[in-house]
């Protein structure tokens, strides 16, 4: 097993890809069927790279990872949170595409295999986005959507902002890399770097499981963590706002459809986290003052379009505010 990041100037095979597994406090069980996942998928040893990024653990997992020998690379890093750990990976990784998978989390092998048949296959695809399951189902069959550009997709498409739902090429990263000190950081990232794909492949695989349990950050029910939430999530949309101003107008109006998104989500969850009509109204008001309220008038879905009309008036606000708390929020 290899614990040092440091590469040698020049490789014999660059890996097809690069697997940044992030793991904290975890047990180390998880993690070697997260690992075993990724090894048992159609990749040869040298097309494949797996990165174990130990965010700062309070025990570090070496001793149940021996097994492995140099299958894997092993870096320990302070503690500094997801996104530190992600850019650590990123910086690390030496393949042509990079995977995010979260050491709870595995891959499910046929379904993952036909992503990478679709890299090897179209070898200038700079993005596949893949389906998540927390079923132990096996699927089959697969169906894969025409090539578009990322952009082209966000236009018409919302999106599952979630950072492990695609496999990608390395070089359309350019500088973009995950805001540290957040929650809801891959919300920021994910259509940043949708914008910079030329050519993506959307496909219905069911290729992630993730693994659901009450220790997640979006289960933390007390006042200071939502709080945080709020706050992670507004300034997302603050700093995606500002990009806005700075990029082409084709790929401005695909990302002003996702900060419409995440504003409406922005105002669902102060109304089901705080349940307050204070808090409500000055949500309301911050995001007018930044030219993000009223939601804009767009088809985007009936959801949004239910949601915007009922949002844009205090009557509509007060039905929202009595209502969405006894609701189950959709999936």
């Amino acid at each position: 097993m290899q614990n040092n990041p440091l590469r040698t100037s020049i490789q014999e095979t660059q890996p097809l890809v690069t697997f940044i597994v992030t793991f904290y406090n975890l047990p180390v069980q998880m993690l070697c069927e997260c690992i075993n996942s990724i090894m048992a998928l159609s990749l040869k040893p040298e097309e494949r790279e797996i990165l174990i990024i130990d965010d700062g653990s309070e025990v570090s997992p070496m001793n149940g990872l021996m097994q492995y020998g140099d299958e894997i690379i092993y870096v320990r890093q302070p503690n500094g949170g997801l996104s530190v750990a992600r850019n650590k990976g990123i910086e690390t990784a030496t393949g042509k595409y990079l995977q995010f998978v979260d050491a709870d989390d595995h891959l499910i092998t046929t379904a993952y295999d036909h992503c990478l048949d679709i890299i090897r296959t179209k070898q200038d695809i700079d993005m596949v986005m893949f389906d998540f399951t927390s079923d132990a189902d096996i699927q089959s069959t697969f169906s894969d959507q025409p090539i578009v550009s990322g952009t082209e997709y966000m236009l018409k498409n919302n999106i599952h902002g979630t950072a492990c739902g695609y496999l990608f090429k390395r070089t359309v990263l350019s500088e973009l890399r995950f805001t540290p000190g957040i929650w809801h950081e891959d919300e920021e990232f994910t259509p940043q770097l949708l914008i910079r794909a030329e050519q993506l492949i959307v496909t219905n695989a069911k290729a992630y499981y993730y693994y659901k349990h009450t220790g997640s950050i979006t289960t933390h029910a007390d006042d200071e963590s939502k709080d945080k939430r709020l706050s992670d999530i507004r300034g997302v949309i603050h700093r995606l706002h500002i990009l806005c101003d700075r990029i082409p107008r084709s790929d401005r109006m695909a990302m002003q459809r996702r900060i419409a998104q995440l504003t409406m989500d922005y105002i669902y969850q102060t109304i089901v986290q705080k349940r307050s009509s204070k808090a409500l109204e000055q949500c309301v008001e911050e995001l007018r003052g930044e030219g993000l309220f009223p939601l804009p008038n767009r088809n985007h879905s009936k959801k949004y379009q239910w949601f915007r009309q009922l949002s844009n008036t205090r009557l509509g606000r007060a039905v929202l505010l009595r209502t969405l708390p006894l609701l189950k929020r959709e999936r």
